[in-house]
């Protein structure tokens, strides 16, 4: 059982500088101002300009104008959207056909080894030795990029009390639960100090307990460590929760950007509790020119007119009908992603229909032919 009962570290810098790492090694490849304490923030992490992939034919990214500050930030959309291929892109692995961008201020045509020297990535898929005990998995991580044994050895010991595991971290990671394994993957991706951690379905498969601690640490790692995340999820409440920002793609094209409280404004709901007559009173509104969302008894119709409560009252005496409650809506993440993707001309009742997909299908945007799983 892991002891995610325990309460999470303050600071994550002052878990991993316990050890005898050398900050004069750690020059070039972390911000100065970890070290000396006394330089600006860097606040864009990834801007792109003009990102496009292509595969042969096949359009994987088209024209993405990217800014993404310091913080967290959440990376959304359906299967097929782009999201692999524009990770891949970044970091490097892969190359665009055209247009720049940087990370960290590093550009990712020329400087991947560089990025990926100063972020941490936490993959969706199955990346552990299940013959491995905790400790020497995320050791062999920190060795990877470069570690001395005994340095990473020390790091590993601190990232794993770090993630909730301090008390496992000599079993065998075969018998780990999925949350035990998500936890095992943060601390590997984390045990270099990144600046930026990207994440991949962080939460997905966790039980409540497990996720909870999982998004915890995530905060804390933002708002007390000082770092940033790129959490890329179908999990529209825990987003909302680790993120302030969102990246939407769509079909390889920027949908939506920006801050998550700003983008839930653009489109203010009037919630309506209807009892008796609610179809004819549905009916009336659409017919005035509303645009109302029903779910059995309850409809949300679109602030777009300072009398629209009025509009709503009167449409409602001319057919009988009874309004029990009325109140301004407060939007979810989830409701401003169904809209975007309604307003793109999805049938979709729930976030989960656009993510129903086998994980294997997501690992690159790319044509099937072409070992992707985009269509």
């Amino acid at each position: 059982m892991a002891d995610y009962a325990k309460p999470i570290e303050s600071n994550f810098l002052s878990v991993l500088r316990k050890t005898t790492l050398n900050a004069q090694a750690l020059k070039g490849r972390l911000c100065p101002h970890l070290i000396e304490g006394n330089c600006l923030e860097q606040e864009r992490i990834i801007q792109t300009e003009d990102l496009s992939k292509f595969y042969g034919p096949h359009m994987a990214l088209e024209n993405l104008n990217l800014d993404i500050k310091k913080g967290a930030t959440g990376l959304l959309g359906p299967n097929g959207a782009g999201k692999s291929t524009f990770l891949k892109t970044i970091l490097g692995l892969i190359q665009a056909t055209s247009g720049e961008g940087t990370v960290l201020g590093h550009d990712i045509r020329t400087e991947g080894a560089a990025i990926r020297a100063r972020i941490g990535y936490m993959p969706e898929y199955d990346a552990l030795n299940p013959d491995m005990d905790a400790i020497n998995q995320v050791r062999y991580s920190g060795e990877l990029l470069g570690m001395n044994p005994i340095v990473a050895l020390q790091r590993a010991h601190a990232s794993l009390q770090y993630v909730g595991l301090g008390e496992q971290r000599y079993r065998e990671i075969k018998s780990f639960s999925t949350g035990m394994k998500q936890a095992t993957k943060l601390a590997c991706a984390i045990i270099h100090d990144p600046e930026l951690i990207i994440a991949d379905e962080p939460s997905n498969g966790l039980d409540s307990t497990a996720r909870e601690f999982m998004i915890d640490t995530l905060i804390n790692t933002v708002k007390q460590g000082d770092r940033s995340v790129l959490m890329a999820s179908h999990l529209m409440d825990d987003v909302e929760r680790v993120c302030d920002d969102i990246v939407l793609l769509h079909k390889g094209k920027l949908a939506a950007q920006g801050r998550i409280e700003d983008l839930k404004a653009i489109d203010r709901e009037i919630e309506i509790h209807v009892w008796g007559g609610a179809s004819k009173l549905e009916a009336a509104m659409i017919q005035r020119g509303m645009r109302v969302r029903r779910e059995g008894r309850v409809m949300r119709i679109a602030h777009e007119s300072e009398e629209l409560t009025s509009e709503i009252l009167l449409c409602a005496s001319q057919v009988g009908a009874q309004i029990r409650r009325m109140h301004e809506y407060e939007a979810s993440l989830e409701d401003l992603f169904l809209v975007i993707m309604e307003n793109l001309g999805y049938d979709v009742k729930s976030s989960e229909d656009l993510f129903n997909h086998p994980i294997h299908a997501r690992k690159v945007d790319a044509p099937g032919h072409m070992g992707g799983g985009a269509s």
